[in-house]
C-alpha cells in the first residue's frame, strides 16, 4: 500500500484529501507544521507528498527545495496561490505537479496516481547495460539517468530528465505543450500545461549555452517544441 504525507495546515482540507485518498486504498498521514513535516519527509518513508504553500514553521517552497536535496519522491503542490510567479518557483524547486485550491479531489487522486506509477515503473527499470544519448557535446545517460553537457555534469529532477529524454528521442518532431503534459506527466491535458514551458526553461538553463538562441530545445511559435539535430 502506498504511503502519503500531507503537509497542510487547513484541517478540513487536510481531512477531504486524506478522505478521498484512503477511499483508493493509500495510507496518509498528516502534519500542520512545515518544519515537522520536512522532518518527517526526510527521515521516514513515503511514497508521495502532497504539500501546501503557506504553511506555519516553514512554507512549501523551502520544505520543496530542502526536500529534493535528499530525495526524488514525487511532490505535489495543492495551493491557494494562483499566480504564475508562484507555479514557476514551485516547480523550478522540484515539485512534480502543483494544483490551485479550490481543487477537484477525484482529479487530485488521478494525478497522485499517475505520478506514482511513473515513479514506480522509474524504480523498478532496469537493464543489463547503459543506454547513451550523445548530440554535439549533451550526454544523457538513460540508464544511470545522469546528464553532461560538454563533459560538466547537471543535476536533472525526474519529469525534466523524462522530458529531454522523450525529445531528445525523437528529433525533428514538434509537439505541442498538450502532447508533451500528456506523454510526460502521464495525464490528458487537464491541468496547467504552464507545468510544460517551465521545465523547458529549466532544462534550457542547463544544456544551452545561449538559451535565447537554443541549439537544442527549439520553440515553434504557435505550435509547441522541436528537439533539433
Amino acid at each position: 500500500m502506498s504511503r502519503i504525507l500531507i503537509i497542510e495546515d487547513e484541517t478540513s482540507i487536510a481531512e477531504l484529501e486524506r478522505d478521498y485518498l484512503e477511499l483508493s486504498d493509500f495510507e496518509v498521514e498528516l502534519e500542520e507544521d512545515g518544519s515537522k513535516g520536512l522532518e518527517r519527509a526526510l527521515n521516514e518513508e513515503f511514497d508521495l507528498m502532497i504539500l501546501d504553500l503557506m504553511l506555519p514553521g516553514m512554507d512549501g517552497f523551502e520544505i520543496c527545495r530542502k526536500f529534493r536535496e535528499e530525495k526524488n519522491t514525487p511532490i505535489i503542490i495543492i495551493s491557494a496561490k494562483k499566480e504564475d510567479i508562484d507555479k514557476i518557483r514551485g516547480l523550478g524547486l522540484g515539485a512534480d505537479d502543483y494544483m490551485t485550491k479550490p481543487f477537484s479531489p477525484s482529479e487530485m487522486v488521478a494525478r497522485v496516481k499517475a505520478h506514482l506509477a511513473r515513479y514506480e515503473r522509474l524504480i523498478g527499470s532496469g537493464s543489463p547495460e547503459n543506454e547513451v544519448i550523445e548530440i554535439r557535446g549533451l550526454k544523457i545517460d538513460k540508464t544511470a539517468r545522469r546528464v553532461w553537457i560538454h563533459g560538466e555534469e547537471k543535476n536533472f529532477t525526474t519529469k525534466e530528465f523524462d522530458l529531454l529524454v522523450f525529445l531528445a528521442q525523437n528529433p525533428n518532431h514538434v509537439y505541442t505543450k498538450e502532447e508533451l503534459f500528456s506523454k510526460i506527466w502521464d495525464m490528458e491535458s487537464i491541468g496547467d500545461i504552464a507545468t510544460v514551458t517551465v521545465h523547458i526553461k529549466k532544462i534550457r538553463e542547463k544544456i544551452e549555452f545561449n538559451t535565447a538562441k537554443p541549439q537544442y530545445i527549439e520553440t515553434i511559435w504557435g505550435v509547441g517544441y522541436r528537439f533539433k539535430v
